[in-house]
């Protein structure tokens, strides 16, 4: 799970599993796979770098090197 800021400042953790895309509406907004849009207050190169070190700690590149 990596934690994520809504705009309210209340943080919470998502699945980045889950997340189908990261758009820029000017907002970062995390387009879930169930459909849902979470809008979060950190910018996309960073919830990118949370992900990317979520899957470094579960071993999830081993079968993508």
């Amino acid at each position: 799970m990596i934690k994520v800021t809504r705009l309210n400042g209340k943080e919470y953790y998502i699945n980045p599993h889950q997340i189908e895309s990261i758009e820029l509406q000017p907002d970062t907004t995390l387009l879930m796979l169930s459909g849902k849009h979470v809008v979060a207050l950190e910018k996309a190169e960073e919830i990118i770098a949370r992900i990317v070190e979520y899957r470094r700690q579960i071993g999830g590149f081993k079968n993508e090197e």
